[in-house]
């Protein structure tokens, strides 16, 4: 396959940033979106020019550092087979394609270079509230503490979130609302979560303020785009709990 690829490139934060277009040629539709990548970087380097920069670790779908923005959608992958960056592969493209290839758009995560991102804001909200505090002292035995199955399923389901960022990219308004709500929603359904349910949510949305992300308005483009299909029913989980917070002053 022969591939055009058009990358946003920006040597620093205080950089000014351009597209910049190379060509991919002999690509193996067998090889995964990041290798292409590697690819292209080692004929960059043989040519003395500087690599691309961009995120990745596990290449396994698990970690999300490997979040690219891919003709306009996070990851790349269509709503309907969603993934992440490092699990797409270049047979879902065609020989002669035109790619273009962006990092993640957000004031709150701000460029470092090319295609890498900060995404230490997400970290700030975990911090904010995003964890479990109180003694539950030692290990129990399997099944000593009932959960309801479908507090279960429910809990598992969120905890699926892996941080990515790809809902704050896909968002028109930029908001972490869903990677927010995935948290407070895995935590507050579980009995060892309930008692700071409150407090932790209304320390992480106060963060989550703070850090510039938009306001959410239900678009419902965070869970299309979220490569683990976090459901959109999380905010409005995470709303009802805000709701009791207000009226309990916590």
């Amino acid at each position: 396959m022969n591939i055009t690829l058009r990358v946003w490139r920006q040597a620093s934060a205080d950089a000014e940033g351009a597209i910049h277009e190379y060509e991919v040629r002999g690509v193996s539709e067998d090889s995964s979106f990041l290798e292409m990548l590697d690819i292209l970087n080692e004929e960059l380097f043989a040519r003395g020019e500087e690599p691309i920069a961009f995120d990745s670790d596990c290449r396994e779908g698990i970690c999300g550092m490997c979040g690219l923005v891919i003709n306009g959608v996070p990851h790349g992958n269509d709503y309907h087979d969603n993934g992440t960056t490092c699990q797409l592969h270049m047979r879902h493209y065609k020989d002669g394609d035109t790619i273009t290839i962006e990092p993640w758009r957000s004031t709150a995560f701000p460029v470092i270079k090319d295609l890498v991102v900060n995404r230490s804001a997400l970290d700030r909200i975990i911090q904010a509230g995003g964890y479990i505090s109180v003694n539950t002292g030692g290990a129990p035995d399997a099944h000593s503490v009932p959960v309801p199955k479908e507090n279960a399923d429910k809990a598992f389901e969120a905890a699926a979130c892996i941080g990515c960022g790809a809902c704050v990219a896909a968002c028109p308004n930029g908001s972490a609302m869903l990677f927010t709500s995935a948290k407070v929603t895995h935590l507050g359904l579980l009995p060892q979560g309930k008692p700071e349910n409150l407090r932790r949510v209304t320390n992480m949305m106060t963060q989550m303020d703070a850090e510039g992300f938009g306001g959410c308005t239900n678009y419902g483009e965070c869970s299309a785009a979220c490569p683990k299909d976090i459901p959109l029913d999380v905010i409005s989980t995470l709303n009802r709990q805000l709701g009791k917070a207000v009226l309990k002053g916590v």
